[in-house]
């Protein structure tokens, strides 16, 4: 697995091995002690999710108070772009974002750590997005940041999507001033 950093200490993009022939291809997607040796880290996951959306959805920016989730995300099919958002108050990366495309082509993943917030923007026709977490979805610590607060300026690559199809959730998602942050 190469491991590729970005930005933001901790939030990781992996490209596993992938074996391919005229047949198709084979890879594994989770092999904890790959990732381990590849990663420095130990996740344990307790839940995966798997979630179909239609060309210009954004999902987000999502991340929990309590219970906060790392999540580990790949797209099977489709292309979207990922965004995590550092939510840690008195992180010094604080309000930074670090984002990448994924696709069902590449196979990269993208790690997100706890104490950051998530989204995702369609590009493709359609995209299938699965995540591994690391703790249990707890609607009641759920928060949403506006997924175009000018103080975090996430640069969405959004020509020719028009403006992205939003949850009512996402529309009135809070500007990161605003947020209650994660406390890790």
């Amino acid at each position: 697995m190469n491991v590729i950093p970005t930005s933001l200490p901790g939030v990781l993009v992996l490209e596993p091995k992938v074996f391919g022939d005229a047949r198709g291809f084979f890879l594994e997607s989770y092999n904890a002690r790959v990732f381990h040796e590849a990663t420095g880290l130990n996740p344990v996951f307790v839940q995966d999710n798997h979630s179909r959306s239609t060309r210009g959805v954004l999902r987000g920016l999502h991340y929990q108070v309590r219970q906060a989730q790392g999540k580990l995300v790949r797209v099977t099919q489709g292309r979207v772009f990922d965004v995590a958002v550092d939510v840690r108050r008195g992180s010094p990366h604080f309000g930074r974002w670090a984002g990448v495309e994924l696709d069902g082509d590449t196979h990269r993943m993208f790690w997100i750590p706890p104490g950051f917030a998530h989204a995702f923007i369609v590009l493709s026709g359609s995209a299938d997005f699965l995540y591994k977490a690391t703790d249990y979805y707890a609607p009641e610590y759920e928060r949403c940041i506006l997924w175009n607060d000018p103080d975090i300026s996430i640069e969405w690559p959004l020509a020719g999507l028009g403006e992205p199809l939003l949850s009512e959730k996402d529309r009135v998602g809070r500007r990161l001033k605003d947020a209650e942050a994660c406390d890790l």
